[in-house]
């Protein structure tokens, strides 16, 4: 998650929202798609953060998006400041779902700053709540974190884990550059009894590990880049009773809208490109996805 500024979000639930910086790309939201006949849900997104030169609130992002077929989202925080917003939208909006937790390239922040057990402290918390339904995102991420910084990411994750069990929800792991560590860290552990490997980035081979050790896959908007064979190949071998599907916005926009902002509303394309690279009829991968994302979650009507 990349952002910076602060503002309103329009329509009351928090103060706490950020705004994308442009780095020069086209700031136009797409035309939206035709709807999908059979509702989906969005199994990640940030739409805390502000994106576009029109950028939209919580409610447009959310009429947006059931007006194509895509009836909810699951929205996920990386700070304390995000969660909490997670956590207010969800309690507010019978469309939303929230998922908390330290982002892996924050741990070593509040560790450095001494406040990382109080962070997860506070994500504990808030993990409580009813409509708070998943962990995450949450993992390791050796991208952007140095050595130094591997210990926190370490035990923040560990830490996050713990959390997920504790409360019997779900986890939603981002995984970077990291993924036999990921991998080794779940086994040594014990995963959750529901864990998502967040915009899945690994190979064919890594996608049947996760199969068969239970995880489900979620698929987002790269999958539709023209360098992203190795997606494509993970999607063909993972069960369909494991696939999910996500924007990760503002981030990750499906081809032919690459580099513009992404919403929820946009999912119907990312979920075309997929049924059409298994060969299904997109209903019925719709279906699917769907059962699959309440069993992750449970019910938005709960």
């Amino acid at each position: 998650m990349t952002a910076s500024g602060n503002g309103g979000t329009g329509d009351g639930i928090s103060n706490y929202v950020t705004q994308r910086r442009a780095d020069g790309r086209d700031l136009r939201y797409p035309e939206a798609p035709e709807p999908l006949r059979v509702p989906v849900y969005d199994n990640h997104a940030h739409l805390e953060i502000l994106d576009g030169d029109e950028p939209l609130s919580l409610d447009e992002q959310l009429e947006r998006a059931a007006s194509v077929g895509v009836a909810g989202v699951i929205n996920a925080g990386g700070d304390i400041e995000s969660s909490r917003w997670c956590a207010h939208a969800a309690a507010t909006h019978p469309r939303v779902l929230a998922a908390v937790a330290i982002h892996p390239n924050d741990a070593p922040l509040y560790e450095a700053a001494g406040k990382l057990d109080k962070a997860i402290a506070v994500i504990d918390e808030l993990a409580a709540q009813p409509r708070v339904r998943a962990i995450g995102e949450t993992g390791l991420d050796f991208f952007r974190t140095d050595d130094d910084g591997r210990p926190a990411q370490y035990r923040s994750f560990e830490a996050h884990i713990a959390l997920a069990k504790k409360h019997d929800i779900a986890m939603q792991i981002h995984d970077r550059d990291a993924h036999r560590e990921v991998l080794d860290t779940l086994a040594r552990v014990g995963a959750p009894e529901r864990t998502v490997f967040h915009c899945f980035s690994g190979n064919a081979e890594m996608a049947r590990e996760c199969a068969d050790a239970g995880y489900y896959l979620s698929f987002a908007g790269n999958i539709t880049f023209k360098n992203a064979q190795n997606l494509r190949d993970a999607l063909r071998v993972t069960p369909v009773e494991r696939i999910l599907v996500e924007t990760d916005a503002p981030f990750l926009t499906p081809t032919p809208y690459r580099g513009r902002p992404n919403a929820s509303y946009l999912i119907p394309i990312t979920l075309r490109a997929m049924a059409a690279e298994l060969n299904l009829d997109e209903d019925v991968l719709a279906a699917q996805v769907a059962e699959n994302t309440v069993r992750a979650y449970g019910s938005f009507t709960d």
